[in-house]
C-alpha cells in the first residue's frame, strides 16, 4: 500500500459522516467513523464488506511510517502512540495496537482551528481560570470528553492576552497553537521526550510560566507537577475521572498512607480548579458539554486536609457555591435541560445523582406548564361507600372441630 492510496481511504473515511470524531479500522469489519458518538460503516470504491488482518496490517505500517520506535513499541507493548496528517485537511491521534494476533488502528481527528472560549459555549467562570498565575488546573472525564479541547481553548486564552513563555508536552501535539503574544514551545512525546515525568523535569529549568501536560499518569508525574506549582508555574493537565471529588481521591491514592499528610497540605495549597466533562447527545444532532466545576476555597481546602466527611463532601460543597460559578454535574444536567439542549432522559443518564435531578427536572416542567405525571385521572370505586357512611365490621370467624 502506498501514501497516497492510504491518504485516500482516510479521505473517504472523513467525507463519508458530517462530526467525524473518529476512524475505527478492525478486522472483520468495515471501515467504520464515530459521527456523534455512534460507529457508522464506510462504503468505500472498491467494496470492502470486511477488513482482512493483511490489510489493516498494511494500514498500521503505513501509519508508523517507517519508525524504528513506533514499531519497536507497537511488538514489545502490544500499542503505540503517534499523529498523522493528511496534508492541509486533517491531523489525526493515532493508536494502533494488537488483538488477537491482529492490529487495529483507531485514528482520532483533531481540530486544526483553534477554538475560542466564546466558540466552545464555555461559562463566564473560565475567564477566571485563565487569570490564574500559579497553582494546578486540572481537566477531566473519559477519553474523547474534549478534555484537549477545553485546554487549547484556555491556552489560546492565554496566547490573545498575555506575553509570557508557555510549554506544552504532549502525545501526541494536537493543537498546533500560532506564535501570537506568547511564545509556545511545544514538545511531543516519542520525539522531543520519552515520558511525561522527564518533560516535565526539563520544563522547570526552560523558564516557563504555563506548562501543559497532557496527562497526569503516575506518582512522579503528579510529585512534580506539585512541584512546578509551588515553584511559581501554572500547570494544566488531564486525568482520566468521573468527576472532581473522585479526581482529589485519584491523586491522593497515588501515594502511599505515610505520605498522605504532606501530599494534602500540598495539594490544599497548589489546586486552583478542577473541571470535569461529559459530552451528552444534543437535541437535534452533535453533543452537548457537560461540566462540573470546583474551585479552591476554605471549605475545599478543608475537604481536601481533612477528607470528606458528612455535610463536606465535594459535591455538597460545589452544589453550595453555584452562585460563584460553580456546578456540579446534576446542576449542569438541569440547566442544559431547561435550555432546550439535552433531553430529560440524557440528563437522568449523565447526572451524578438521579433523584435530586429528578425533582429538579419537575420543578422546570411545572413552572413551563407541562405535567410531571403519567398518571392522568384518579378516582374512587364505584362500589366504595361514600365519605362518612359507617363501615359495618365483616362477621367474626367460627372454626368448628371435626
Amino acid at each position: 500500500m502506498r501514501t497516497n492510496e492510504l491518504d485516500y481511504i482516510l479521505t473517504t473515511m472523513l467525507d463519508s459522516n458530517k462530526d467525524v470524531s473518529d476512524l475505527n479500522i478492525t478486522v472483520d469489519k468495515p471501515l467504520q467513523v464515530e459521527s456523534s458518538g455512534q460507529l457508522v460503516g464506510v462504503p468505500i470504491n472498491p467494496p470492502v464488506e470486511r477488513l482482512t488482518p493483511f490489510q489493516t496490517e498494511q494500514i498500521a505500517l503505513n501509519l508508523i511510517g517507517g519508525s524504528r520506535r513506533l514499531t519497536e513499541d507497537l511488538i514489545r507493548t502490544g500499542s503505540c502512540d503517534s499523529s498523522y496528517g493528511l496534508g492541509q485537511k486533517a491531523r489525526f491521534r493515532v493508536n494502533i495496537f494488537s488483538q488477537r494476533g491482529n492490529y487495529s488502528c483507531v485514528l482520532r481527528k483533531l481540530n486544526t482551528q483553534i477554538p475560542t472560549l466564546e466558540q466552545l459555549k464555555l461559562p463566564p467562570v473560565f475567564k477566571e481560570i485563565a487569570k490564574e498565575k500559579t497553582g494546578l488546573v486540572l481537566v477531566t472525564g473519559a477519553t474523547g470528553s474534549g478534555k484537549s479541547t477545553t485546554l487549547a481553548a484556555l491556552l489560546n486564552e492565554f496566547n490573545e492576552t498575555k506575553s509570557m513563555h508557555i510549554v506544552t508536552l504532549e502525545d501526541p501535539v494536537e493543537f498546533v497553537h500560532p506564535q501570537k503574544k506568547a511564545t509556545f514551545n511545544q514538545r511531543e512525546m516519542g520525539t522531543d521526550f520519552d515520558r511525561f515525568s522527564s518533560g516535565l523535569r526539563a520544563a522547570l529549568r526552560q523558564a516557563p510560566k504555563v506548562i501543559l501536560v497532557g496527562e497526569m499518569r503516575d506518582r512522579e508525574t503528579v510529585e512534580l507537577g506539585l512541584s512546578a506549582a509551588e515553584t511559581g508555574h501554572l500547570v494544566m493537565s488531564t486525568l482520566h475521572t468521573i468527576d472532581c471529588g473522585q479526581t482529589i481521591n485519584r491523586i491522593l491514592g497515588m501515594f502511599e498512607m505515610s505520605e498522605q499528610d504532606q501530599i494534602r497540605e500540598r495539594l490544599a495549597d497548589t489546586l486552583r480548579w478542577v473541571v470535569s466533562q461529559r459530552l451528552a447527545p444534543k437535541i437535534g444532532g452533535g453533543r452537548q458539554a457537560i461540566l462540573e466545576i470546583m474551585g479552591n476555597s476554605v471549605r475545599t481546602k478543608e475537604s481536601i486536609l481533612q477528607g470528606e466527611s458528612e455535610g463536606k463532601t465535594f459535591y455538597e460543597i460545589i452544589e453550595a457555591s453555584y452562585t460563584f460559578g460553580w456546578k456540579s454535574f446534576d446542576q449542569a444536567c438541569m440547566e442544559a435541560f431547561e435550555q432546550n439542549l439535552i433531553t430529560e432522559e440524557s440528563a437522568l443518564l449523565y447526572c451524578s445523582k438521579r433523584g435530586p435531578t429528578s425533582r429538579g427536572i419537575d420543578n422546570i416542567k411545572k413552572k413551563r406548564g407541562e405535567v410531571t405525571s403519567n398518571v392522568t385521572s384518579l378516582g374512587m370505586k364505584k362500589d366504595a361507600p361514600a365519605p362518612g357512611t359507617p363501615v359495618t365490621a365483616p362477621p367474626p370467624l367460627t372454626l368448628k372441630l371435626k
